[in-house]
């Protein structure tokens, strides 16, 4: 049954979480735009486009996003409730820190759980339509834009230049040069007037151009029969194809087998299909050595454990053989023959690691694949749970602190949620560099932060002075008390000596 009390802590906390919600993905979606902004810069993106942008990254980013607000949220409910004496006239009533916490830490398990379905359903979607628009973005070219006394060259094989631009698009002294990479020839029409105009689909760039001359170069120039002709014209109309500069939106098939594109069920599927797939490599080097290793087949069941001797600098071939080929180390074999036995073994030697090394770098890629796959499947869980995880570090936190408003629990939670990003990034590395397995890298921050919300909650629980200054202020005066007696029967011993 829900309480005054419960009402009243639900109160004092969506509030400062909806704000700090918003707050804190403004902030990260302005990171985001801090580092790509030049990309997007100067190609006439329309405002619908930009807006699908926001929208994507946005969702992308709300796993990031969540724990951090709730971490500074919480902190700042409990903080102004202590600042304000509220928690201290409900611990005088009877009622423990654990029941006032018990209906935020509600909230936080079922934020906890809509965080997870939103990583698994929604994010993936997010991601992938996020990834084919920002690839479009960076890789469009720049938007139409003719100045002045400046040749505009990012039209593929052409140049344009004009030395006055005027309303309605009237051009003076136009000079258009084209350049043919499949062929010899260099064309250029230089014109008095023109006029620019778009066609109506806006894929082509057509000018009209008055008063000028077209000079066109004909033949190999390089072989010397070439032709030179001039045409001078009253009227005549240039088109330019404008399609490279339009955005051509990427399929969404082609970033949709990314392990962050999917789902737990599909990624759990592929990471079945990996470890089935690298189980059979062994299989698979054992047929494709054995039509090498003929001996192995000779082989017995016993196993002898042959320690080699350490290869000494400037060793030969012959010095490195075992004890079974020293006949080759003797006169008795003329030294065409060995040398074609020694040719021989080298070449054996080269195709078999030529034939390990083929199916080695497969193996690498894949079982890194697998890692990949193995960690986004648990960075959808850890996600969620670092809400319940940083919940747990702020109540406590603020009700130890007691410090409301924006002050003191921005810095703790800044503090905390670097604490966490760094692990979870961490993580991420190690598990991509095979340093951890999946489990522990992506669990790394969970690991290292619950231990300390539990700690936080005990010191709450028994009233801790834990950043309380004058609780420090007078250990620090008692240790000097204690020091200062110490120094005090040295000093009285001194003459006596």
């Amino acid at each position: 049954m829900i309480k005054k009390l419960d009402i009243l802590v639900l109160r004092s906390f969506i509030g400062p979480f909806i704000a700090t919600f918003f707050l804190t993905l403004f902030v990260l979606i302005l990171q985001f735009f801090w580092l790509w902004i030049d990309d997007f810069v100067g190609k006439g993106i329309d405002t619908f486009t930009m807006l699908r942008l926001i929208v994507y990254l946005s969702a992308t980013l709300v796993p990031l996003a969540l724990p951090l607000a709730i971490l500074l949220s919480s902190i700042m409910t409990f903080g102004n409730l202590g600042e304000t004496f509220e928690l201290v006239a409900i611990k005088s009533a009877g009622i423990g820190l654990l029941r006032f916490m018990l209906p935020l830490t509600v909230v936080a398990i079922f934020l906890s759980g809509l965080a997870f379905l939103f990583n698994n359903y929604v994010i993936p979607v997010a991601n992938l339509k996020m990834k084919t628009l920002h690839y479009d973005l960076v890789n469009k070219k720049p938007a139409f834009d003719l100045k002045e006394g400046v040749f505009y060259t990012t039209i593929p094989e052409y140049a344009i230049k004009v030395s006055k631009k005027e309303k309605d698009s009237i051009l003076h002294n136009v000079i258009i040069y084209e350049n043919n990479p499949g062929g010899p020839q260099d064309n250029i029409v230089a014109a008095e007037k023109g006029i620019m105009r778009l066609s109506s689909d806006k894929r082509a760039l057509e000018f009209t151009l008055y008063n000028g001359w077209r000079y066109e170069e004909r033949g190999n120039r390089y072989g010397g029969n070439t032709d030179f002709i001039r045409l001078g014209f009253k009227e005549y109309k240039k088109v330019l194809d404008l399609s490279t500069l339009i955005l051509d939106p990427t399929a969404d098939s082609t970033y949709r087998d990314r392990s962050e594109m999917l789902n737990n069920w599909q990624l759990s599927k592929n990471a079945d299909s990996l470890a089935k797939s690298l189980g059979k490599f062994k299989e698979r080097d054992q047929r494709e050595l054995q039509g090498y290793l003929l001996f192995s087949k000779y082989l017995d069941t016993g196993w002898i454990d042959v320690k080699v001797a350490p290869v000494k600098k400037g060793a030969k071939f012959l010095d490195l053989l075992p004890d079974s080929l020293k006949i080759l180390k003797t006169d008795k074999i003329p030294a065409a023959v060995r040398t074609q036995v020694i040719d021989q073994s080298i070449s054996y030697a080269n195709s078999i690691k030529a034939t390990i090394e083929g199916p080695s770098w497969d193996y690498d890629g894949k079982r890194k694949e697998y890692r990949v796959t193995l960690m986004t499947y648990h960075e959808k869980i850890t996600m969620s749970i670092a809400v319940l995880v940083l919940f747990l570090i702020g109540a406590p936190l603020g009700s130890i602190v007691r410090k409301g408003g924006i002050g003191t629990p921005v810095v703790f939670a800044v503090v905390f949620f670097v604490i966490f990003f760094l692990l979870n990034n961490f993580g991420k590395k190690f598990v991509k560099e095979d340093v951890l397995q999946p489990v522990a890298g992506m669990w790394l921050a969970t690991a290292v932060l619950f231990p300390i919300g539990l700690f936080l909650i005990y010191k709450a629980l028994h009233d801790s002075q834990l950043f309380n200054k004058e609780f420090y202020y007078r250990i620090f005066r008692a240790v000097r008390k204690m020091m200062g007696k110490n120094k005090a029967p040295e000093k009285q011993a001194a003459p006596a000596s």
